[in-house]
C-alpha cells in the first residue's frame, strides 16, 4: 500500500525537542520501523536495526560504539539487546540533551524491569498503534478532543452514510499496514502468519512459558472475551491452565502488544466497582481471525453473531478512540465504568488538564432505546457539570441531541470519529 502519514510522526520531532530518549512502541508490523526511518533522514541520524542478526552480534559485543556520537541514533527493535539501554545511559550521563535517541520495540518498555530503571526521567513512550480510520483515508481527525473541548459542536446535521455491511467490513479488516490491501484470504493468512511470529518467535524469547502449545488457544479464549471484563480462572480453566499460570501468560501477551487492558475507572465514585480491568485485543481484525469471523458472518443475524459483532466493534471504537489519544498534546486518561448494579459505560475519557470527562457508550443498532442510555445517565448524575458530555456511538445514520432526562447526552453514528473532524 501507499506511504501513509502517521500523525504521530510530529508528535515524534516535538517529543524529540523536550526528552533525551524518545521510544516508540507497539506491535509488530504497525509501521514503527517505517517511521523511525522516516525521521532518521529528517534528522540525517543512522538506523541500528536489532531485528538484523548480525547488527544484534555486533552491538552485544560494543554497545558503547554504536551509542556514541552527538546523534540523534535511532535503534530499532531495542529489546533484542536490554544492555543497549546501559550504554545510552552512560552516554546521557555525558550529554542529557534532548534529541539523544529515539528508539523503537515491540515490547512494552515496562516489562523490562532493569530498562525501566535506567532511563527513569529521561525517556518519553509514545504508543504507536495500527492506523486509524483517518490516516488510512487521509483525514486529521479530531473528535476525541472536540468532545473535551466543545460537544455541541459535534452534533451536525449531515447523515451518515456508511452502512452495517460497511462496519463489518472495517472491523474484520483491522489497521495493520501489511494486511489491509490483501484478498480476504491472503489477509487471514498474513494474520495466521503474524500470530505464529508473535507467539513462536517474541513470547518464546521471553523465557517464561512453560506450556507453549496453550499460548494459541489461550489467545483465542481472549479473543472470544474482548470488550468484556476479564475473566481470568474462565480463561484459564477453558484452556487447561492454572488461573496464576494463564494470568502469566495474560501478561506476555499484554507485553506484546496482542491485547490490552483498559483500566477501571472512577473508584471514588461510591457506585463504581473494584479494579478489574476490561480485556481488548489491541486490534477488531486480529481478534475477528482469530475467531474465524470473517464480513460475511458478522453480518449474520444470528444470535451468536449478533453479540460477537458487537464486542468485535466496540475493541473497534477503543482502538480508535486510543489512536486519537495517542497523539493529543494533552494525553486524556481513558478506561471503563461499571457499577455494582451492572450499569456500564464502554468508554470514559479524563481530560489530563481539568478532570473533565467524556463517557462513551457503543452500541452496533441503528437505533438507541433508552436503555442503552442508562449507564450515561447514572454517570452523568454522579459527575454533574464534570461531565462534558455523554456520547452514545451507534450504526445509524443521523446525530442525535437528547434533552429532558437524557440531556447532556448525544448520539453520533461511528464514521463520525474519522469523519468529524472540526476546523
Amino acid at each position: 500500500m501507499e506511504l501513509v502519514n502517521r500523525r504521530l510522526e510530529e508528535v515524534a520531532v516535538s517529543r524529540m525537542a523536550e526528552s533525551p530518549v524518545v521510544l516508540l512502541q507497539g506491535p509488530r508490523s504497525v509501521g514503527k520501523s517505517t517511521l523511525l526511518r522516516i525521521l532518521a533522514e529528517r534528522y540525517g541520524g543512522r538506523v541500528v536495526d536489532l531485528d538484523d542478526p548480525a547488527v544484534r552480534a555486533a552491538v552485544v559485543d560494543d554497545p558503547g560504539l554504536f551509542v556514541s556520537g552527538r546523534g540523534p541514533v535511532f535503534i530499532d527493535e531495542y529489546q533484542h539487546v536490554p544492555v543497549l539501554l546501559d550504554s545510552i545511559k552512560a552516554e546521557l550521563n555525558r550529554d542529557g540533551s534532548p534529541g539523544r535517541f529515539m528508539l523503537a520495540g515491540s515490547t512494552r518498555f515496562d516489562s523490562l524491569p532493569l530498562a525501566s530503571q535506567s532511563l527513569t526521567g529521561r525517556l518519553h513512550r509514545l504508543e504507536i498503534l495500527p492506523l486509524s480510520q483517518g490516516e488510512l483515508g487521509g483525514s486529521e481527525e479530531n473528535l476525541v478532543a472536540a468532545l473535551l473541548d466543545d460537544p455541541g459542536a459535534t452534533v451536525t446535521p449531515d447523515a451518515s452514510t456508511t452502512s452495517r455491511d460497511r462496519y463489518t467490513e472495517l472491523v474484520a479488516r483491522g489497521g495493520f499496514p501489511l494486511a489491509l490491501e490483501r484478498t480476504e484470504a491472503a489477509r487471514a493468512r498474513w494474520f495466521d502468519d503474524y500470530l505464529a511470529l508473535c507467539l513462536e518467535r517474541d513470547l518464546m524469547e521471553e523465557g517464561r512459558v512453560r506450556q507453549p502449545a496453550a499460548l494459541a488457544p489461550l489467545l483465542t479464549r481472549l479473543a472470544s472475551q474482548t470488550a468484556q471484563v476479564l475473566n481470568m480462572s474462565s480463561a484459564g480453566r477453558a484452556v487447561g491452565l492454572p488461573t496464576s499460570t494463564a494470568s502469566d501468560y495474560v501478561r506476555l501477551f499484554e507485553a506484546a502488544f496482542l491485547v490490552r487492558l483498559l483500566p477501571s475507572w472512577g473508584r471514588t465514585l461510591r457506585s463504581a466497582t473494584g479494579s478489574r480491568p476490561k480485556l481488548h485485543m489491541v486490534d477488531s481484525g486480529l481478534a475477528a481471525r482469530l475467531l474465524r469471523l470473517p464480513p460475511d458472518k458478522l453480518s449474520s443475524l444470528d444470535p451468536a453473531a449478533l453479540q460477537q459483532f458487537g464486542h468485535l466493534l466496540e475493541t473497534f471504537v477503543v482502538g480508535e478512540v486510543l489512536k486519537q489519544a495517542s497523539w493529543m498534546e494533552h494525553r486524556p486518561h481513558v478506561g471503563y465504568w461499571r457499577t455494582h448494579h451492572g450499569a456500564e459505560v464502554d468508554i470514559v475519557v479524563e481530560d489530563s488538564r481539568d478532570g473533565s470527562v467524556v463517557g462513551i457508550e457503543v452500541k452496533s443498532g441503528s437505533r438507541i432505546p433508552s436503555k442503552d442510555r442508562r449507564g450515561l445517565r447514572i454517570l452523568r448524575d454522579a459527575l454533574g457539570d464534570r461531565l462534558t458530555a455523554g456520547v452514545v456511538f451507534y450504526t445509524g445514520p443521523h446525530s442525535i441531541r437528547y434533552k429532558g432526562p437524557d440531556a447532556g447526552i448525544i448520539a453520533l453514528p461511528i464514521d463520525r470519529l474519522w469523519t468529524g473532524a472540526l476546523g
